[in-house]
This record gives structure tokens, sequence and C-alpha cells, in this order.
């Protein structure tokens, strides 16, 4: 899987005790890494990170990547030949309640990130993570594509706009063109749904915890439309691109969408029916509820377009939106049993969404 090309390789994942944080960390130990953590605090209770007890199978830094001299002397001492930056301010709630630690977290972090692979004197491959957010939404029906404008309307689409060209710049000035030995590149992913994700006003989140109290789930907005995608998909991409950026440098300051198929934008009302279908436990009476208030703006209606990724990449999703929601739901399911090891589970679901990619010809599965 990956030619094998992280077998053995030291690895940092910032914010690697979030939600995708601890998904990748699960696929890297499986393909033989050596995980370095950096993350400032465990984010949810419960959290995957501690339900799968990834802190005695990684090497962990509690540090916040605003620390600028903390994060260099981590970087400096490890010399890891992979980084996967995924920390950041990633609730767009508390983005309302808290925008200045909003942008520095995902604004000035990522310039400190910049600032680290600046001084790298080894060789370091890079994968930058933002957010489909970054695009600068006019709600308009097709996808985006990655050369489309960057830019935000509320603080955290702001916040991803501003990390995108701290990069650009700092690319441009500093490692295009220059001695340094480091490779990036850019994903640009969202609405990622999968079992393990316990962070504030997510909609799976919502949804496993009322019924999990047989609680009809309150919903914000019914009708807007997202493209649901498994934890599993964008992961494959950040990790499909640092194989290429390994092999490839005319990849290095690129950057790539990974998204799901386009048939999985659906409406918030059909990912609950959806979930209702695979949930293993009794229902309420009313699954959900629409409540009127709605303490913030949200997008009606935001995709990407991932031909780019297709196409020099040859990257492309693996799981229908039906296997999206039962593979999110079992998760759960599974969980709230309690009678299961919930780690050797995860491993088990990245073993089955490889055994699938690899059914239908996925290139990163050789």
């Amino acid at each position: 899987m990956f030619s094998g090309l992280y077998a053995g390789k030291k690895v940092i994942i910032t914010g690697n005790t979030g939600f995708k944080g601890s998904w990748l960390t699960c696929w890297l130990l499986s393909l033989g890494a050596e995980i370095v953590g950096v993350s400032k605090d465990i984010p949810s209770e419960p959290s995957m990170f501690n339900e799968l007890s990834l802190g005695t199978k990684i090497r962990n830094y509690n540090v916040d990547i605003r620390d600028a001299s903390a994060l260099s002397e981590i970087f400096l001492s490890e010399k890891p030949d992979f980084l996967f930056h995924l920390a950041a301010q990633a609730i767009v709630s508390v983005s309302y309640s808290n925008p200045i630690e909003t942008i520095t977290s995902n604004a000035v972090g990522t310039m400190n990130i910049m600032e680290v692979l600046k001084k790298a004197d080894w060789p370091l491959i890079a994968v930058l993570i933002t957010s489909d957010k970054s695009y600068d939404n006019v709600e308009w029906v097709w996808g985006y594509k990655e050369n489309d404008a960057i830019g935000g309307k509320d603080v955290y689409s702001g916040s991803k706009a501003a990390a995108e060209v701290i990069i650009k710049s700092y690319y441009h000035s500093f490692f295009k063109k220059s001695d340094v030995p480091v490779r990036l590149g850019i994903g640009r992913a969202g609405n990622v749904i999968g079992g393990g994700d316990w962070a504030k006003d997510r909609i799976i989140v919502d949804i496993v915890k009322a019924w999990s109290e047989e609680r009809s789930v309150e919903i914000r907005s019914p009708d807007a439309t997202r493209p649901w995608q498994h934890v599993l998909e964008p992961l494959s991409g950040y990790l499909t691109l640092g194989q290429n950026l390994s092999t490839n440098p005319e990849l290095d300051g690129e950057a790539f969408n990974f998204g799901p198929r386009a048939e999985q934008n659906r409406t918030v009302v059909d990912l609950l029916v959806k979930m209702s279908e695979s949930w293993d436990a009794e229902l309420p009476a009313n699954p959900y509820v629409i409540v009127d208030e709605i303490p913030f703006d949200e997008a009606g209606l935001l995709k990407l377009n991932c031909d780019k990724a297709l196409f020099e990449l040859k990257w492309d999703a693996t799981y229908d939106y039906r296997e999206t929601v039962a593979a999110t739901a079992s998760w759960y399911a599974v969980n709230l049993k309690g009678e299961t090891n919930m780690f050797d589970f995860t491993m088990d679901q990245i073993k089955l969404y490889s055994d699938q990619a690899a059914k239908r010809g996925a290139i990163w599965c050789r």
C-alpha cells in the first residue's frame, strides 16, 4: 500500500488527538510508520484518541502550534521524514464565540509551521491540511476548483483562507527555487464523517448522543446540502499526495481537493434518514426536530471539484453514500455496546476500506 513508502518512516502529525488525526495515526501505524504527535490537548470528552489508547502507541508532545519555540524544538529534535499538519480550531460555532483563538490557531499556527519547515536541512515531505471552507463560497452549484478564489465571509472560513495565503506566500518567498530540501502540498476537504468524532456541533455527534439517549436530535438547517464523505476518503488523498510529492518534484507547492462522488451531495435530513436505517438500536418516536433559531450563518451549498486529484494523483473516492453512512453508524454502534476493542475495530475498518479500494482499482493500494 502506497508502495510501502511509509514503512519505517518517522511522521509528525499535528492535531493527532483530534478526529481525523486519530484515524490518520491508526492508518500510518498499520503501514509501519513511527508516529510523533503534536497537539495542545485532548479536544473532546469522550475522545477517539483516548478510547483507542493511542497515547501508548506513539510519542506525543502536548504543545500548542502557536508556541513557535516549542514547535521548532520538536522538529529539529525529531527530524521527521513526513509532516501531516492537521492542527486547527475546526469548529465553526467556536469561531463565533472565540474568533481570536480561531484566527491565531489557524493562521498564526500555520505561519509557525512554515517557519519550522523553512529551517529544515533534511529531506521532508509536508502535507498541509486546510479546508474546503477556504474557498470564497458564492453558493454556485458546481464544484470549486483549486484555482478558484480563496476567501471567507465568516471567521472560520477567513482563518482557513488566511492559512492558504500564508502557505502560498511562504512557498514562493522561501521554498520555490531554493535549496530548502522540503516539498509541500496542500489538501482541502470538508464535511467528513465517520466513527470516533465527538466534537461540538457536528451533525453525526449530535445524532449519536441524542439517539443513544432516545432523544430527538435538534437540527438547524435541514435543507443544507453537503458532500458527505467518510474520514478515510480524504486521508487516503493526503497519504497519496505525500507519496506523489516524494517522487514528483513538479507537484511541489500544489493544492488538491479531496471529496466524495457527486451523488453524495445530500441534505442534512437525508443524512438523518440514512443514519436511522443503519442505527442498531431503538429510535425515539421523533428521530429529529427542526430548531427555528439558528445561532450563526452557515453555507447552504459547498462542494469540491476533484478532477485535479484524479488527473495528477490518480486518486478517486472509494465509498458510495450508503457505505459511508453504514461504516459511520457501525463504528458508533459497536462503541456504544462497550464490548469490543475499538483500536482493533478501527484497524478492521481501515482494512475493509482499503480492500474495497483495491477491488475498485485504486492505485494507492499497490
